[in-house]
């Protein structure tokens, strides 16, 4: 009865169990990028003027990896078995992870600390690399093994679920640093990709016969085929508009996710063991904006509320940016994230819908690394401003008083609204365009 009861819940076995990996997954990831993120920032760099622009190489770490392998992990994942490919990805993780324990249990001395950080930055982008290969298999498992009327139900539950682990992970990272150590953030991570491993062995998926390719099949090469992914997106107005707001829109992002901690203890002096609660909090918005999405994004659009919730959060970030107590600010992100959980639920069915089952893996592995990109020089120039030219910036402008991380997050606010007034104006025009194409092909077949 209770396995009937689940089922239901999360739609059918397969997807349960694809579910139950990613939450496993999940928490052990924000553990992990959290604890590194404070490791680097408060211990390995602490009080050095360089601390933004270390704590941004992470970021740097995570971004550029996964740029470059991305798009040449989706060929090799429409190629393979997508279940076996998520399989590999989790034991060699879990490999990675796990032999970094190594690190922070050496004697005090032992590594320099540029050496230490070098260590640390080469595990986070093999990390990245494998990753960049196990996200689009699980991308196109669910886009096998849930029915389409119900894909936008999993969108809803898988991006609510990343969002709890957001909930409960960067908590519960910042209590394992600063008492228990390093490493046994480490070990939870670890163990996680052991457990996402053993869930997804058990789960059984339909055998899917690999069709041709719109241009060039299989046999015509590896780069016809990278080629195809790149293409597709170019060839629809939709994804090229959301591949290019987002795009905008991560420069924002990626900035808030290097310059966080340091705007915590800065503006709002909050001690940084409590960083992990926005992360937390804002888990909780999209949590709720991801089951509000996966009803009402069918019948409002779906581009709508892309490009609606990429306004609503842009806003909210420079409401953020202007805060000076800690309690506000996390009130601030618990609103700004609802729509930030409606825009990434209604993203999966439009791209499911619009994309060729036979280039999923390809697209999406291409669309990723896409929105990434532009972050790159997003975190790196935050990091580099932040550290020199607006460095213990501290001046008045019309009675507003504004700092070096305030300065740059309004900035990031900005960039996010400029990016929602492009989609808004971008995803109404394709979609008048597809409506236009539909009716003339649909007169066409009348004999008009």
């Amino acid at each position: 009865m209770i396995t009937v009861m689940v089922n239901r819940l999360l739609i059918n076995r397969a997807f349960a169990g694809v579910w139950s990996a990613g939450a496993v997954s999940w928490v052990g990831d924000f553990v992990f990028d959290t604890t590194v993120l404070l490791w680097i920032s408060t211990v390995l760099a602490k009080d050095q003027p360089w601390a933004p622009a270390a704590a941004s190489g992470v970021l740097l770490a995570v971004l550029v990896p996964g740029v470059i392998a991305g798009p040449i992990a989706g060929v090799f994942v429409d190629r393979w078995d997508p279940r076996r490919t998520m399989l590999w990805s989790d034991a060699i993780r879990a490999v990675l992870v796990g032999a970094l324990v190594v690190l922070p249990l050496l004697p005090a001395g032992t590594l320099p600390v540029a050496v230490q950080l070098t260590i640390v930055y080469a595990t986070v982008v093999l990390n990245t690399i494998v990753s960049r290969f196990f996200t689009p298999a699980r991308f196109t498992i669910i886009a096998d093994i849930v029915p389409e009327a119900d894909q936008p139900r999993a969108a809803g539950i898988t991006q609510a679920t990343s969002a709890a682990a957001g909930i409960v992970g960067p908590p519960l990272a910042a209590p394992l640093l600063f008492t228990a150590g390093i490493e046994w953030a480490l070990v939870v991570n670890a163990l996680s990709f052991v457990l996402s491993y053993l869930i997804i062995w058990k789960v059984r998926t339909p055998k899917i016969e690999r069709k041709p390719a719109p241009t060039g099949e299989r046999g015509s090469g590896f780069w016809q085929e990278f080629l195809v992914g790149v293409q597709t997106i170019g060839r629809s107005q939709v994804l090229l508009a959301i591949l290019i707001m987002g795009m905008i829109a991560n420069i924002a992002a990626q900035t808030f996710n290097a310059l966080g901690v340091f705007f915590v203890t800065d503006n709002l002096n909050t001690p940084a063991r409590y960083f992990g609660l926005q992360d937390a909090v804002m888990g909780v918005g999209v949590v709720v904006g991801a089951a509000l999405a996966g009803w009402l994004a069918p019948r409002l659009g779906y581009t709508r509320t892309i490009w609606g919730s990429m306004l609503a959060f842009g806003l909210c970030l420079g409401v953020y940016a202007r805060t000076t107590s800690f309690v506000v600010a996390l009130l601030i992100l618990l609103l700004a994230a609802v729509p930030l959980g409606g825009m990434n639920t209604a993203m999966s069915p439009l791209m499911i819908q619009t994309v060729p089952r036979e280039v999923l893996g390809r697209v999406f592995a291409t669309f990723v690394p896409g929105v990434q990109s532009i972050g790159i020089a997003g975190v790196a120039f935050a990091g580099w401003i932040s550290s020199s030219v607006l460095r213990d910036l501290d001046t008045e402008l019309l009675g507003v008083h504004f700092g070096t991380y305030d300065t740059v997050f309004l900035c990031a606010g900005l960039i996010v609204v400029a990016s929602g007034l492009y989609g808004m104006v971008a995803l109404r025009r394709a979609t008048q365009t597809s409506e236009n194409a539909a009716a003339q092909a649909a007169a066409h077949s009348r004999g008009e």
